[in-house]
């Protein structure tokens, strides 16, 4: 049987990130967006850089990664996040995958008829893709990435649509991310914050940002939190 902390909460529902949460990804997006800029002539970054450019949609991305004087020019910026989708678009999967341990907190979860969800501001396209690649068909209830009529994380009207769509108060949420923005998410929603420290920032990022579990493996999940059926209280 395994160990529950005394201070566990209980939840009905998880909800997902994706980059740095369910996937690493960072390689893939910064070789797209390596190509995008040497396509322009400008300089590359390290790898390592673009852990703290992702987070906040593809063009908060763009606007990160170009020299600051074509950052000034938005329909320079349109123009160059469209070259990036095309270059991400053949290398959504080139060197992504879930983490270790991923798939069978996810096929565990799956076993408790626990109802899943993936809250990303990547943009649509993509996490439909890299979703459907790379998870077991209908394990997500729904994937909400970065769409038309509804605003960015750290706003929680992604999270609060996914918990109304799977018939579950906001506070019966465990919201799973790697960043600030989405412990932010997380509090703004109402949802229990859960940081995963396997991502793209540090653990001090997610205590500073007030996580209400932080998460060093996946499995460790299971010692947080106890899941019931939704309807419970």
């Amino acid at each position: 049987m395994q160990y529950i902390s005394p201070n566990a909460v209980t939840c009905q529902a998880a909800i997902f990130d994706l980059d740095g949460t369910l996937i690493d990804s960072l390689e893939d997006l910064a070789d797209s967006a390596n190509a995008m800029l040497a396509g322009y002539g400008f300089p590359s970054h390290d790898v390592d850089l673009y852990r703290l450019m992702v987070g906040n949609g593809s063009r908060k991305l763009i606007e990160r990664c170009l020299p600051e004087e074509s950052r000034k020019d938005a329909a320079f910026i349109d123009e160059a996040l469209a070259r990036y989708k095309q270059e991400y678009e053949v290398r959504l999967t080139t060197k992504t995958r879930p983490y270790a341990g991923i798939l069978t907190m996810l096929a565990r979860l799956r076993d408790m008829q626990v109802p899943m969800a993936v809250c990303t501001n990547k943009h649509q396209s993509a996490a439909d893709a890299i979703t459907a690649a790379l998870f077991p068909a209908g394990t997500f209830r729904e994937v909400i990435g970065d769409t038309e009529g509804m605003p960015r994380k750290p706003d929680p009207a992604k999270v609060l649509r996914l918990a109304e769509n799977m018939g579950v108060k906001p506070e019966k949420v465990a919201y799973f991310g790697d960043t600030s923005v989405d412990m932010d998410t997380a509090k703004n929603a109402g949802a229990v914050a859960l940081g995963v420290t396997w991502g793209f920032r540090s653990r001090e990022e997610l205590e500073q940002h007030e996580a209400r579990f932080i998460l060093d493996m996946p499995a460790e999940l299971f010692t947080k939190v106890a899941f019931e059926k939704a309807g419970k209280e």
